[in-house]
C-alpha cells in the first residue's frame, strides 16, 4: 500500500500563494514551493477523502487487505474485488454468528463463494417438557453439503456479488479449502462431513 507522488496531481493548497508578497513574483520560490506541493497534495487528497478508506465498499482496493485485519476478515488478493469487498464488510456480522449454521453458510459464501446446506445438530437434543421420557439419541454428525453459486441459480441473486463471477469461470469447489474451513469454524465437539455437489441439492438427495 503506497501513497506516493501522483504526476499532475494538483494541489488544494498551494504553499507557493501563501508566502509574503514578497515572493510572490520570485520564480525561485515559486518553483521550490512547487515541488514541495507535489509531495504533499496526495497527502491532503487522502485526508479529505479520509472517511472513504474505512469504508469497505470505498476504499482503495489496496487498502482492503490492512482494513481486512482491523475487523478479522477474510481476504485474498486473487479474488473479484467485489467479492473482497463484501467479505470485508460482512466480517462483523459474521463473528455474530460464529458458531451457528448461519456464521458457516455465511462463511462458505463470503470466503469461498459457495452456497452451503447444513443438516444435523452436532449431538444436542433437548426437550421442553419436564419430566418427559429421554428424546432418542440424536445424530452426532454435521452434514455440510455445498454446490457452486451460479447466475440464475436457487440461491438468491442479492447472495452473489462477486462469488458468482470466480463461479463463472471454473465451475469447481474446491473441496480441500471448503474442509479447512469448515474444520475451523465447527464447534470444537462436532464432527462436521463435508459433501461437495455439482448444484442445489434435489428432494431425491434428502433436501430439507
Amino acid at each position: 500500500m503506497s501513497r506516493a507522488a501522483v504526476p499532475d496531481l494538483p494541489s488544494r493548497h498551494p504553499i507557493g500563494e501563501q508566502l509574503p508578497a514578497l515572493y510572490a513574483d520570485d520564480d525561485f520560490a515559486q518553483r521550490f514551493t512547487a515541488g514541495l506541493d507535489t509531495v504533499l497534495a496526495p497527502v491532503f487528497t487522502t485526508l479529505d477523502s479520509l472517511p472513504a478508506y474505512f469504508d469497505p465498499r470505498l476504499a482503495p482496493a489496496d487498502f482492503l487487505a490492512w482494513l481486512a485485519t482491523w475487523v478479522g476478515g477474510a481476504d485474498d488478493p486473487r479474488w473479484p474485488l467485489a467479492l473482497r469487498r463484501e467479505a470485508v464488510a460482512g466480517a462483523v456480522e459474521l463473528h455474530r454468528w460464529s458458531g451457528t449454521r448461519r456464521g458457516l453458510v455465511e462463511a462458505l459464501r463470503l470466503v469461498l463463494g459457495v452456497a452451503a446446506e447444513i443438516t444435523g445438530d452436532g449431538g444436542a437434543a433437548w426437550s421442553s417438557t419436564a419430566g418427559g421420557a429421554l428424546p432418542p439419541a440424536p445424530a452426532d454428525e454435521v452434514l455440510v453439503r455445498v454446490w457452486p453459486l451460479r447466475h440464475g441459480g436457487a440461491v438468491d441473486a442479492a447472495h452473489e456479488v462477486g462469488a458468482a463471477h470466480r463461479v463463472d469461470a471454473a465451475h469447481e469447489v474446491d473441496a480441500d479449502r471448503v474442509r479447512a474451513l469448515v474444520r475451523s469454524l465447527c464447534p470444537v465437539h462436532t464432527v462436521c462431513r463435508v459433501e461437495v455437489l455439482p448444484g442445489p441439492p434435489t428432494n431425491e438427495e434428502g433436501r430439507q
